[in-house]
């Protein structure tokens, strides 16, 4: 006849042993479900940098139009956007920018080139995460000429 009062050493490691593999399970599941969420909010962190700034340009490119409207000439090129930040080249304060508006969500610097391209008097760019033009994603640039897409 079996003892019913002493433990089963074997049954009770075997639980044991099933139960650490459990929790290794609900881990690993639990690493899976983290890593597709965080990949997730990653594209949308990228996606709310490329929005504002391109909401950016659109604020810089009525400022660059009032300066014309004032001064019947673009900003030039070689001085760049920040005719656009001393008051003595904005006379008016209805096209006048702070340094930091200049800025685009990665950091870096907003240009203006004039001419722009394909006969556009103008054209405002920002070169994306990577500060280089070209590339494609987060690093693809961001122009006032294609602001819609």
């Amino acid at each position: 006849m079996i003892d019913q009062t002493k433990p089963n050493f074997r049954s009770y490691s075997a639980r044991r042993a099933m139960t650490f593999v459990e929790l290794l399970a609900v881990l690993v599941i639990l690493g899976l479900v983290a890593g597709v969420f965080t990949v997730g909010i990653a594209g949308k962190f990228n996606q709310s940098k490329r929005e504002l700034t391109k909401s950016q340009i659109g604020i810089i490119d009525a400022q660059v139009q009032a300066y014309y409207t004032q001064k019947s000439v673009w900003p030039p090129s070689d001085k760049g956007l920040m005719v656009l930040t001393t008051p003595e080249t904005t006379p008016s304060s209805a096209y006048f920018l702070k340094p930091d508006q200049l800025i685009d969500s990665w950091n870096n610097s907003f240009y203006i080139i004039v001419p722009g391209p394909d006969g556009h008097p103008y054209e405002i760019v920002s070169y994306g995460a990577d500060g280089q033009p070209g590339g494609t994603e987060e690093n693809a640039d961001l122009s006032s000429l294609h602001l819609r897409d």
